[in-house]
């Protein structure tokens, strides 16, 4: 493939238009459609279409363009690498997926002990779902990926689920639903309004199976994949909502609620996945000597 051509297209992509790129690049269009033509003529596809006065990509022309892009963007990483003035301090890119069923301060409690290694760290953190983080995993475009269950056995990647801790869970509520909420824990429950997490959380279906055990029957009254939203409905008193009791000092601050009791039944566990059976990354290491020695204690 002849990468200037690949340019060329990519550029005119992000610009919009022939015209815009040709600028950009100090071409006249007439070449730049030529040199576009040649990427087409070369993969068979055609990558632009016409849409009035101007251009839109093709179905082709949009795969090539995330390809296009990641491209790119390592050209970019290996010229700045490379370019480091010397003696400066070289930074170590650490490239962590989390899972978008855990928590934000779990998240961040569990990688910041990543700035603490010897070396000058470059944290570029994404977040998404599990199987699309464990596919980014098997690329090699991450480093870690950060969940609340294991991999998964029906998922064909050559990684390692390392356990980091779990945590038992606590209920709580804005101080109004509180004081309505009579009775022992948990059968308190019954019948009041309730926020859970989404189907995608592990902690959900021992949600469920523990609200049948004890026959208490809760008015759902909203599902959450992220867990910050949630919260903040719960703040405003829209219902009872749980969240793990390592973070229970955290959440009655942070959103001015009352814990109304906790179970070490409901358990929500945090694992590392990696590449590495044996973990030799330092951040890594950082990251499960902290996450076992002091982050779940409770």
């Amino acid at each position: 493939m002849n990468f200037k051509h690949l340019y060329y297209f990519w550029v005119t992509a992000r610009a919009g238009g022939i015209m815009r790129a040709g600028e950009q690049l100090h071409t006249t269009p007439q070449t730049l459609s030529g040199q576009i033509k040649l990427l087409e003529d070369w993969l068979g596809r055609k990558l632009f279409r016409k849409s009035g006065r101007g251009l839109e990509l093709t179905e082709h022309g949009r795969l090539a363009l995330g390809y296009a892009d990641q491209i790119f963007s390592l050209g970019s990483e290996l010229e700045s690498s490379l370019r480091q003035v010397r003696g400066t301090e070289r930074r170590l890119d650490f490239r962590v997926g989390v899972a978008d069923s855990v928590s934000k301060s779990i998240a961040y409690r569990l990688l910041e002990p990543a700035f603490s290694i010897s070396e000058s760290v470059k944290l570029l953190c994404s977040e998404g779902k599990f199987d699309d983080l464990l596919a980014q995993l098997a690329l090699h475009r991450l480093d870690l990926v950060i969940a609340d269950e294991p991999m998964p056995r029906r998922v064909s990647v050559k990684a390692f689920s390392h356990a980091l801790g779990s945590s038992v869970m606590s209920f709580f509520a804005a101080p109004g639903l509180r004081s309505r909420i009579v009775g022992k824990f948990p059968a308190c429950l019954d019948g009041v309004p309730m926020l859970v997490p989404g189907a995608t959380a592990s902690v959900r279906q021992q949600l469920e199976g523990w609200f049948a055990r004890h026959r208490i029957a809760p008015v759902v009254v909203g599902e959450f994949d992220d867990a910050a939203l949630m919260k903040a409905f719960g703040r405003e008193g829209q219902g009872v909502f749980m969240a793990p009791r390592v973070l229970e000092i955290e959440t009655c601050s942070q959103f001015g609620v009352q814990v109304i009791g906790h179970t070490a039944e409901l358990v929500e566990e945090f694992y590392a996945v990696s590449i590495e059976r044996r973990i030799s990354h330092p951040c890594v290491l950082a990251i499960t000597d902290a996450a076992r020695g002091q982050l779940f204690s409770v």
